[in-house]
């Protein structure tokens, strides 16, 4: 199975996934991690564009085929790698799962984000203004929607877990 979570930065969608993926013995794959080593090698001219997805969906890909869980985790900010890790499923032949993490309480998630360390060495951390101004399509599909605001990260991987058809809202 695919499990591609979404959700703008400071939402506790990595921690979750992280969560999830231990308890699933499943591979979590963070995008911010392979885009910050991309940028550290300091190799692409443009700096770093579509290069961490693309290779995040190849190696999901892999994973798939191999007989193994993804979890994807990214703000997958965009329809175009929705629909991209939804192709990946597809041709690995593989059920997927969408979950967006929102958080609903705008003071709470500012103080989140204005709280952040990041843990990915090198990796420079939004402001909550770089995160309010973030372009972010609305999710066109049936999908999970975890919403954090009141709940601890254990508490949301237990929801999702429970929920384990893992649609609708939790």
């Amino acid at each position: 199975m695919l499990i591609v979570f979404g959700g703008l930065p400071g939402t506790g969608k990595s921690t979750i996934a992280r969560l999830l993926a231990e308890r699933l013995k499943a591979t979590w794959l963070r995008i911010d991690t392979i885009e910050q080593t991309l940028r550290a090698c300091g190799t692409l001219p443009d700096g770093v564009v579509t290069e961490g997805y693309a290779i995040g969906y190849s190696v999901a890909q892999d994973n798939l085929r191999a007989g193994g869980t993804v979890i994807a985790d990214s703000v997958n900010p965009l329809a175009v790698t929705r629909d991209a890790w939804v192709a990946v499923a597809a041709r690995a032949g593989v059920a997927v799962v969408e979950v967006e993490v929102v958080c609903s309480d705008a003071v709470e998630h500012r103080r989140r984000v204005e709280g952040r360390v990041s843990d990915v060495p090198g990796l420079t951390i939004p402001s909550w203004d770089a995160v309010q101004q973030r372009t972010y399509d609305a999710w066109s599909r049936p999908h999970v929607v975890l919403d954090t605001a009141s709940r601890t990260a254990l508490e949301s991987v237990d929801m999702l877990l429970r929920g384990s058809g893992l649609g609708g809202h939790v």
